[in-house]
């Protein structure tokens, strides 16, 4: 293999995974937690677009639980956004990305 081969196929690479970046900008997840008190939005990319937590929870009382239904709110979204950016991938077609295998 010559390396003008690999550089294209570098390119090509690149370009798969701007489109696909692209595409994914455009998917939102939603997350919540504690009873819906606590949600997440984020996108495709795992760009958090937004936060909210219920005045409730910002009870000092509360500190412990708040920052358990934080953290499991990010870790769903995530979860998801993951799922949603393989879906996608998938759908684009014969993508020849390494971590779709």
């Amino acid at each position: 293999m010559t390396m003008f081969t690999k550089l294209k196929q570098y390119k090509d690479l690149r370009d798969q995974a701007k489109d696909i970046q692209g595409v994914l900008a455009q998917e939102t997840v939603y997350a919540d937690k504690a009873g819906g008190k606590v949600q997440v939005v984020m996108d495709g990319n795992q760009h958090v677009n937004g936060l909210t937590i219920d005045q409730e929870m910002l009870k000092p009382e509360r500190k412990i639980e708040l920052e358990k239904a934080v953290q499991e709110a990010f870790n769903d979204a995530v979860k998801k956004s993951q799922m949603a950016m393989a879906k996608k991938a998938r759908e684009m077609g014969n993508l020849n990305l390494p971590w779709l295998s």
